[in-house]
């Protein structure tokens, strides 16, 4: 099974066990307060390995769900169900704009801190975001989920959880401006392969354990991809007509 089989069918059963889980709760079976089995325990019930449950574990946190507590386990959270973090509808270029304004203030961050406290897991996972960004881009094709698992693979890095529900919460906005990037990188000679050597500066540096160098990548990356997708424009009002409207990769 390729690396990219073995990605998808990890999320697949991740999606499994988060949904059991929501489901579980919602309905009432684990109860406000309550502990919830631990990670070994719910990897036997669901025959699953324990970083599956301690990814969907970590989805309902990030959902205001459950809580942990050190030592003691995950509890289930009283008060109800609460609306995940959101950012509403990203309606026209000056809002992407300010997206990549906030991504430069976080990512860079968090970059700088993945590259002091990941564990082999966490950059196992960022190297196989890369590896399938580097056979998108020997295929000359940009692999926009690719593109976002690498970089929400460093925010979980970081082991700050507000750095990855922060990106999560950013998926739909920032899935718009890689769309846009993508089209202007398969416009551009070389353009590919030039951002892909950024990502790769990106895990380099957090590989190494450099957070003054990963930081300082990773805000040169995120300033590149800015300034080749507005690249003469000035200040556009909305996504269109002034850039084509992004398609599917095949």
């Amino acid at each position: 099974m390729s690396v990219e089989e073995q990605g998808g069918y990890k999320n697949r059963l991740g999606d499994f066990v988060f949904g059991k889980m929501l489901r579980a709760i919602k309905s009432g079976a684990y109860a406000a307060g309550e502990r919830l089995p631990s990670e070994h325990e719910l990897a036997f019930e669901f025959q699953v390995s324990r970083p599956v449950v301690r990814d969907a574990l970590q989805r309902l946190r990030s959902q205001g769900l459950i809580y942990s507590r050190r030592g003691a386990g995950s509890f289930v959270r009283s008060g109800g169900l609460r609306e995940p973090l959101g950012f509403g509808q990203l309606e026209n270029l000056s809002d992407l704009r300010k997206c990549y304004e906030f991504r430069l203030t976080l990512e860079p961050e968090a970059a700088a801190s993945a590259a002091t406290r990941h564990g082999e897991a966490e950059l196992a996972e960022i190297k196989a975001a890369l590896d399938l960004l580097r056979a998108a881009t020997e295929q000359q094709r940009h692999r926009e989920d690719a593109d976002f698992m690498f970089h929400l693979a460093i925010a979980k890095a970081s082991r700050n959880q507000y750095f990855a529900t922060a990106m999560s919460a950013l998926q739909e906005h920032i899935a718009v401006g890689m769309q846009f990037h993508g089209i202007s990188l398969r416009l551009t000679s070389g353009g590919l392969e030039h951002t892909f050597a950024e990502h790769s500066a990106i895990f380099a540096a957090i590989r190494d354990g450099d957070p003054v160098r990963a930081r300082q990548m990773m805000a040169t990356h995120l300033e590149g991809s800015r300034d080749r997708l507005f690249e003469g424009y000035q200040q556009p009002d909305d996504l269109s007509p002034e850039l084509p409207q992004p398609v599917a990769q095949a």
